[in-house]
C-alpha cells in the first residue's frame, strides 16, 4: 500500500493509563507505561484505509499482541480494543494476518463489508471489540459448542453508555458471555461493561443486564441471529439454547483464550498466516 506523508494523519487520544505493574508485551518486556494513540492512514470506507497503534514512546504496537488482556488481573479487569463503534455500521476488525495487525475494514468477494441495518436495529448495537492477547484456536475443538475457534481475538460487546471511538482502548467487567456458532466456528462474544461508565459499579453479572437493561439481551441475541440474513445467509446458530453463561463461565472462556494466545505466541501452535 502506498501512502504519502500528507495522507498520514495522527490522532493523539485514547490516552490510557494502566496500574498493572505486571503487565507485559508479546515480547515478555514490562508494558508500565501503556498509554496510546492511533494514526489514520488512509481514507474511511476504502480498501486502504487503516488504524495503527502507537504506545507512549511512538513506536508502533499490535493492538493483538502488545497490549496487555489485563488492566487490573487481581480484579479480572480487562483491556478491550474497540473496532467499531455503537450504531455504526463498517465492518471493522483487527487485521490479524497483516503486520503490526492495524484495524481495516473486513472485505468479501472484493467489497468492503457492511452490516445491514436488521429492524428494528441500526448497525452495532453495541460498542463492538476484542480483548488483546487471546485468540479463538481453529485447531481446538470447544468442548462447550462442540466447534473449533474462529481463529481471531476473542469478541467483546460493550454495553455501557459511551459511543466510543474507533481505536479507543477501554477498561471493562466481564458480565457474561454469548457462544455464537458462526459457519461451524466457535465464536464467543462476551457482555462487558466500561468501568469508566457511571453504571459499571452496578453490573457485576448477567443478570444485572437482564434487571437493568431490560430487552437488551434479547435485542443482542436476536441481532446475532441474523445480521446476516439480508446477505443471503442463513440465521446463525448458537450453543447452549443461546443461553447468556454468567460472569464466572464468561471470565473462564476469556483466560482460556488467553492460554491459547500464549501457545501462539511461544509457537506451541500453529500460527498459519497470523502475523504481529
Amino acid at each position: 500500500m502506498q501512502v504519502s506523508n500528507l495522507q498520514l494523519k495522527q490522532c493523539a487520544c485514547l490516552l490510557l493509563c494502566l496500574n498493572d505493574c505486571h503487565a507485559t508485551d508479546h515480547t515478555g518486556r514490562p508494558a508500565t507505561d501503556m498509554s496510546f494513540t492511533i494514526e489514520e492512514r488512509g481514507r474511511p470506507n476504502t480498501q486502504d484505509y487503516r488504524v495503527f497503534f502507537k504506545n507512549s514512546q511512538g513506536k508502533y504496537i499490535s493492538p493483538f499482541h502488545d497490549i496487555p488482556i489485563y488492566a487490573n488481573e487481581a480484579e479480572n479487569i480487562f483491556h478491550a480494543v474497540v473496532e467499531v463503534p455503537r450504531w455504526t455500521n463498517a465492518k471493522m476488525e483487527i487485521a490479524t494476518k497483516d503486520p503490526l495487525n492495524p484495524l481495516k475494514q473486513d472485505v468479501k468477494k472484493g467489497n468492503l463489508r457492511y452490516v445491514a441495518n436488521v429492524f428494528p436495529h441500526k448497525g452495532y448495537i453495541w460498542n463492538y471489540g476484542a480483548i488483546p492477547q487471546t485468540w479463538e484456536d481453529p485447531n481446538h475443538k470447544d468442548s462447550d459448542t462442540g466447534c473449533c475457534g474462529d481463529n481471531d481475538p476473542i469478541d467483546i460487546c460493550d454495553i455501557g453508555n459511551k459511543v466510543c471511538s474507533r481505536g479507543e482502548i477501554i477498561k471493562v467487567k466481564v458480565l457474561g458471555t454469548l457462544a455464537l456458532i458462526d459457519e461451524g466456528e466457535t465464536d464467543w462474544k462476551v457482555i462487558v461493561i466500561n468501568t469508566e461508565d457511571p453504571e459499571a459499579g452496578d453490573f457485576n453479572d448477567i443478570d444485572d443486564v437482564r434487571r437493568l437493561k431490560p430487552g437488551y439481551l434479547e435485542a443482542t441475541f436476536d441481532w446475532f441471529k441474523r445480521y446476516k440474513v439480508p446477505d443471503g445467509k442463513p440465521e446463525n446458530q448458537f450453543a447452549f439454547n443461546g443461553e447468556f453463561k454468567d460472569r464466572d463461565f464468561a471470565i473462564k472462556t476469556v483466560k482460556s483464550t488467553h492460554d491459547f494466545w500464549k501457545a501462539l505466541i511461544s509457537k506451541q501452535t500453529n500460527a498459519g498466516e497470523l502475523n504481529w
